[in-house]
């Protein structure tokens, strides 16, 4: 974190929080109209859209020299393959959970992350159906505020590790590795949910863990990945080794998002 120190930290993550919260009022006024699929099946609305532009046109201003990485424009912009070998550069996707969106659910959210040598330190996750946002600088805490308010701040923590622990499972990506690594936990109880919050209800100390054992992208980790980190907890690849962002295809193969390794 050499390159941005604490205030540069701070001022930074203001502005995401900001960015972020305009971009969940963009997904609000959008609704679901306009659904398409992509090239690999997955949804895509106006909202996504909406949304992203937002972010592109508000990141754009708040530090032209740093690239952009984005979910929605990854497909049209080869040109993102190179923008992810560099030190510095922000990590999106405009809308989480597309399919809960278009469900009627409020398990979608808004992630923004920035990254530099391949390493998350900050991450923002905004939830705009239930308008809170989470987010965290690696190294300096982590902390759950409202949207629309964001004068009233509590610090989160995540919580020591539970010979019982409470565990986040994924409602639309449960694959086959994810459930043999469930069936090993002794006494676990599960709570199925969909987007990032699944990360946000570990960093706030909520649930004790969150494995996902299919690939994924980078943009539906790192924000997560950052605010786990800054809240205490850890995020590595199943075999324990840290995950490496800026891969081809930008795909991370499998994750386990753990809380405070200490026994409570």
């Amino acid at each position: 974190m050499a390159a941005f120190d604490t205030n540069a930290c701070q001022v930074i993550t203001e502005e995401l929080t900001a960015i972020a919260a305009r971009a969940a009022a963009a997904i609000r006024q959008s609704g679901a109209a306009s659904l398409r699929h992509k090239a690999d099946g997955s949804p895509v609305t106006a909202a996504d859209q909406a949304a992203e532009a937002v972010i592109l046109q508000d990141l754009k201003r708040l530090a032209p020299g740093i690239p952009i990485v984005s979910e929605e424009r990854s497909a049209e912009d080869e040109a993102q393959a190179e923008t992810a070998r560099d030190a510095t550069y922000f990590l999106v996707d405009p809308l989480d959970g597309t399919r809960e969106f278009i469900a009627g659910r409020d398990e979608f959210t808004v992630n923004i992350a920035l990254i530099s040598l391949g390493t998350p330190l900050i991450g923002i996750i905004a939830a705009p159906a239930v308008d809170l946002a989470w987010r965290g600088i690696v190294g300096r805490g982590a902390e759950r505020l409202s949207l629309t308010d964001q004068s009233g701040r509590t610090a989160i923590r995540t919580r020591p590790r539970s010979a019982r622990p409470m565990v986040m499972i994924s409602r639309s990506h449960l694959d086959a590795d994810t459930k043999t690594y469930l069936a090993g936990l002794a006494q676990a109880s599960f709570v199925t949910a969909g987007s990032s919050i699944k990360f946000c209800r570990v960093a706030e100390g909520s649930a004790d863990l969150y494995p996902r054992l299919a690939p994924t992208h980078d943009w539906d980790v790192a924000a997560g990945h950052a605010l786990v980190l800054a809240a205490g907890g850890d995020v590595r690849a199943a075999d324990g080794s840290p995950l490496v962002y800026g891969a081809p295809k930008r795909l991370i193969p499998d994750f386990i998002a753990r809380g405070d390794p200490r026994q409570g």
